[in-house]
């Protein structure tokens, strides 16, 4: 049994320890397991950690509850991904308050190189149906990863014509890997792992689809793609907040507008009203804001007449080996101060040798 594992499931189930605080223990302590081996002085030294807490951390001795889930996970072919790993999903990683562990079945991949997210209500109207089928189907030629809840309504539907399509989806669930919830969605959820798609949840098997676990889903969601598309939503609901949890990470917000008074249409256009999302009609709206109409220039043997400096060849390398990366993975993978990367990208980008896609990220041109 993985040790390392069974330290890191220990870490999400000691009470009052969030992710944020989590990640601030591991760099300070030097590592997961370092985290129990601590002193309570020394713990109670780390931004955010008291008395209570570090007690908390000194007095957890229920990993045997870690093991039975490593044993779990093992007997299921689900792959746990620590923050830190490098196949936890790049975007995501770059949220601060990003699960520490995430539990995974399917696709190994989980920073594809398109990836979008289609929201929306659990009572959708035909309306949102149709919309949904015209734009997953002009998706097709884009060939992104579509992320979504796996719950009623857009969510299923979504992932249903990923699949008649042949576009990878990855379903976010709010519970345990042990079950799908609803259970009438779980023929879905297979057919998507059979099909490189992917169900992802950071909860440990047992625990159940309680109300409060769904907005921490929709984080995960939000911060996995580069845009999140509401097609219907009332006026209140899980979709606004990924919305909104979408503009505080720096993500494209797009909506479907319908008609005034339409319950269903509302909270769209309350997004589109309050400049909270831009106004979605057709996937022309998407592809220009992400910037997938421009064709890269991949002509090798052109850029192999471009002189590269030392430095230049380093951010090249970096980016061209993660596909694409943001400014602050750059910043802590190259070592260069904030002024240096700055200049090096910019010449980068005079020299046609990176394009600059949404959020901040990098990607190589050839």
């Amino acid at each position: 049994m993985d040790k390392d594992i069974v330290y890191q499931i220990a870490l999400t189930k000691i009470p009052g320890i969030g992710s944020v605080l989590a990640k601030n223990l591991i760099g300070y302590c030097g590592g997961v397991e370092a985290v129990f081996q601590k002193s309570t002085t020394f713990l109670k030294k780390v931004p955010g950690v008291g008395s209570i807490l570090a007690n908390n951390i000194k007095g957890f001795n229920d990993f045997s509850a870690a093991e039975k889930e490593v044993a779990f996970i093992e007997r299921n072919g689900i792959v746990p991904l620590l923050f830190l790993d490098k196949k936890y999903p790049v975007r995501l990683r770059n949220v601060p308050d990003c699960p520490i562990l995430l539990y995974k079945k399917g696709n190994v991949n989980l920073s594809p190189e398109k990836c979008i997210a289609i929201v929306g209500t659990r009572k959708m109207t035909e309306y949102g149906k149709q919309f949904i089928n015209q734009l997953v189907e002009d998706l097709v030629p884009y060939n992104p990863t579509v992320v979504s809840g796996l719950a009623y309504g857009v969510d299923i539907w979504a992932h249903k014509q990923c699949l008649k399509n042949g576009l990878d989806t990855f379903g976010v669930v709010a519970h345990g890997m042990d079950r799908i919830y609803p259970a009438m969605h779980s023929n879905i959820a297979t057919e998507m792992i059979a099909n490189n798609g992917a169900v992802i949840s950071e909860y440990t098997s047992g625990t159940n689809p309680d109300r409060e676990h769904f907005p921490m889903r929709n984080r995960i969601v939000a911060g996995m793609v580069d845009a999140v598309i509401v097609v219907e939503s009332a006026a209140s609901g899980g979709s606004l907040i990924t919305a909104e949890l979408a503009n505080q990470y720096n993500r494209d917000v797009l909506a479907v507008p319908g008609a005034l008074g339409e319950k269903y249409s509302a909270g769209c256009n309350y997004l589109i009203k309050s400049h909270r999302a831009n106004l979605i009609e057709n996937v022309n709206d998407l592809v220009k804001l992400l910037n997938w109409d421009v064709k890269l220039e991949r002509n090798t043997q052109k850029q192999l007449l471009i002189e590269l400096t030392d430095n230049e060849q380093i951010l090249v390398d970096l980016i061209r080996d993660n596909k694409e990366m943001g400014i602050d993975q750059l910043m802590a993978n190259s070592g260069f101060t904030s002024s240096m990367l700055a200049m090096t990208l910019l010449e980068l980008e005079m020299k046609n040798c990176i394009t600059t896609l949404p959020g901040k990220r990098y990607q190589t041109i050839y």
